[in-house]
């Protein structure tokens, strides 16, 4: 990769900010001291702007692993901010976003509240908390992009799960009817009072049918073998079938924000 950022003239430096890493990072990746994962290499490749055919080739190689674990600890020691501008950047050039969530709101559809309380939760330096809340709530303007789409499927308990005081909560639900009207977005919810054939495991998002990254208790896996992928793609279809959406699920939605609401008042 060192040959290809040398050959498009491009300094080190701004390749690095443009693939959200460190300049020593880059440089470790450059002479073989890092393997870079598959993100890695993908944003390094459209920092430098190369060909589609020269990415692909790139590409195929940095999937040969197939699947790949990155620990949360490696996460934190590089910042959850710029993890934030990572998944920004593979978010811009997503044509198609899937996302199944049954734990938590899902980040590009939080609130800054949510998104505080989430991230409150791993201790981090009040400094690093404020910019890693910047960094997710910058993602969330993609949702505004012509030619993109986006579907998320989240299970009724995400909705109920109190990591907030009821206020704030309703107001995080008015936020996901007010997302749900946009154009380009599509949001389900897998209601507790329907029959299900298929148990909601972890969450997990699709981007195309390129990845998948799932989040797991101690780390976050890439996924990229198609045979792999397509089981997902599977998954998030049979949610999406048996999930409330449109005038059905903002219904549900209205029920459950004006549940808080009323607790607020007697409280």
């Amino acid at each position: 990769m060192r040959e290809l950022r040398e050959s498009s003239g491009m300094e080190a430096k701004a390749v690095a900010r443009g693939a959200a890493m460190s300049r020593s990072k880059l440089s470790k990746i450059e002479t073989g001291n890092v393997i870079p994962s598959i993100t890695d290499v993908d944003c390094v490749l459209s920092a430098i702007g190369v060909s589609d055919e020269v990415k692909g080739q790139y590409m195929e190689a940095a999937r040969a692993a197939a699947t790949e674990v990155t620990a949360w600890r490696l996460v934190r020691r590089l910042g959850y901010n710029r993890k934030q501008q990572q998944v920004q950047a593979l978010e811009s050039r997503t044509a198609l976003l899937r996302l199944f969530q049954p734990s938590l709101v899902p980040g590009l559809l939080q609130t800054p509240e949510y998104a505080r309380a989430v991230f409150a939760r791993k201790d981090l330096p009040e400094i690093q908390l404020e910019r890693t809340i910047g960094a997710r709530l910058a993602r969330q303007s993609v949702l505004y992009t012509e030619g993109k789409e986006f579907r998320f499927i989240v299970t009724e308990p995400v909705l109920r799960w109190r990591i907030l005081p009821p206020l704030p909560m309703a107001g995080q639900i008015d936020r996901l009817i007010s997302a749900s009207r946009l154009p380009s977005v599509d949001i389900r919810v897998v209601p507790l009072s329907e029959s299900q054939h298929d148990f909601p495991g972890h969450s997990f998002s699709i981007k195309d049918t390129r990845t998948v990254t799932v989040e797991l208790v101690h780390a976050e896996t890439v996924v990229t073998d198609p045979r792999d992928v397509s089981q997902y793609i599977k998954k998030f279809d049979a949610f999406s079938r048996s999930a409330l959406s449109g005038d059905g699920m903002r219904a549900l939605l209205e029920r459950i924000r004006d549940e808080f609401l009323r607790e607020q008042e007697i409280g």
